[in-house]
């Protein structure tokens, strides 16, 4: 394992502990998960409620900008409702033709944003939102990049934005004699998915 691909390992190592971490909170803010639900105690429910602010008052508290953008915001549910059974659809038929491991969608389209109290509903349908379209994104991402490392596992010259969960596996840019060697190798190496594809989510 070269320089490049053990520090992207040790990323993903912390990333995980992060989530980890992140995920750790119950006990301080009194919920509980129980069949991907998510319960408050009755005392916390009831603070919740107290905090909620009212439709009118969170409309007047908006600005002008914030009301006048909302059609153009929503609309890009269209295409992303679109993209999704596209992308789902492509890899039922594609990753079972080529036997690469599925996306679970539900570990990665999280809705739960509505189970606080202390939002009104317009906050919860604009969380909602965002968590279906920041999932899908993650979702689609993934996707991806399982049929990149199978048609073109092959790193970039060009310095990235981000690096997707499957891009340390690839070969070196220009690298044509691991190229002809290992394509064949790599392009099936999906033997690290197998936790992550058979887990169920918290």
């Amino acid at each position: 394992m070269n320089k490049v691909q053990d520090i992207i390992e040790k990323i993903k190592v912390l990333e995980k502990a992060l989530l980890l971490e992140t995920q750790k909170k119950e006990a301080e803010f009194f919920y509980t998960i129980k069949k991907n639900k998510v319960y408050f105690d009755k005392k916390t429910k009831k603070q919740h409620k107290q905090l909620t602010t009212t439709i009118i008052t969170y409309l007047l508290e908006s600005s002008p900008w914030s009301i006048i953008t909302v059609p153009v915001m929503w609309f890009c549910i269209v295409p992303a409702v679109f993209m999704d059974l596209v992308i789902t659809l492509y890899q039922l038929i594609c990753f079972t033709a080529h036997g690469i491991p599925k996306v679970k969608r539900e570990n990665y389209i999280v809705i739960d944003h509505h189970s606080l109290g202390y939002l009104n509903i317009i906050e919860k349908f604009n969380c909602i939102y965002c968590s279906y379209f920041n999932g899908l994104i993650a979702y689609i991402q993934e996707i991806a990049a399982r049929t990149e490392q199978h048609w073109c596992p092959i790193k970039h010259a060009r310095k990235l934005g981000s690096i997707h969960s499957r891009y340390h596996k690839y070969l070196e840019y220009g690298d044509h004699e691991e190229f002809k060697k290992c394509f064949v190798e790599i392009s099936n190496d999906y033997d690290d998915l197998i936790d992550d594809n058979t887990r169920k989510p918290d």
